[in-house]
């Protein structure tokens, strides 16, 4: 086959596909505040909603974060984006096998939720990130019917990210955009610690 033929044939194929692209864009004609669900046992869910974050930010909308299950180390994504007027309220117990403290884990859990519900109540926020939201379902330190009332009253312009596994069915079900990120492999599972600037 010539070059030229096969050229012939590539452009037909991208020809039509740009037709069934364009047909789907001019389709796509509502504009409203999404929810997103970032989930699975995979790395990447935080990474994936803080770039949604700076994305957000870099075309001059406003966001705000809720760090839920992190502790008071250091977070490269919140020295970055609060310099850029990111609010962060940050749950800031650190991971549950470390706490232990049940009692403890739930009062903090709801202090941060508060933030969590000031923030999605704001029409001032054009985007608000609940960064591991699903465990505070999993573990039973928020109430499901609380979370849920949240998010139905926001802005109707304002965006949703959450992150976290096992994301509970009914958050999946209100969900506008769900992925779920599978781990294949992880450095972690042959010895290798988390990274400053790379994990954390």
């Amino acid at each position: 086959m010539s070059e030229q033929l096969k050229q012939q044939q590539h452009q037909a194929r991208q020809q039509r596909l740009k037709a069934q692209v364009d047909a789907a864009v001019a389709r796509a004609n509502i504009e409203k505040g999404l929810l997103l669900v970032l989930t699975g046992n995979g790395k990447g869910k935080s990474t994936a909603g803080f770039g949604t974050v700076a994305r957000a930010v870099g075309h001059g909308l406003t966001a705000a974060v809720v760090q839920f299950i992190k502790g008071s180390w250091d977070c490269g994504e919140r020295n970055l984006l609060q310099q850029h007027g990111v609010e962060f309220a940050v749950m800031a117990t650190g991971f549950t096998w470390d706490t232990q403290d049940r009692a403890g884990d739930i009062a903090a859990a709801e202090l941060v939720w508060q933030e969590a519900e000031r923030f999605l109540a704001d029409d001032s926020i054009d985007l608000v990130l609940l960064d591991e939201l699903t465990y505070m379902l999993t573990f039973h330190y928020l109430p499901l019917e609380r979370i849920e009332r949240a998010l139905l009253n926001r802005p109707a312009k304002q965006h949703v990210v959450i992150t976290g596994r096992a994301c509970h069915r009914r958050l999946i079900e209100l969900a506008d955009t769900v992925s779920e990120v599978q781990v294949v492999k992880h450095a972690f599972d042959a010895g290798v610690k988390a990274q400053r600037g790379l994990d954390w």
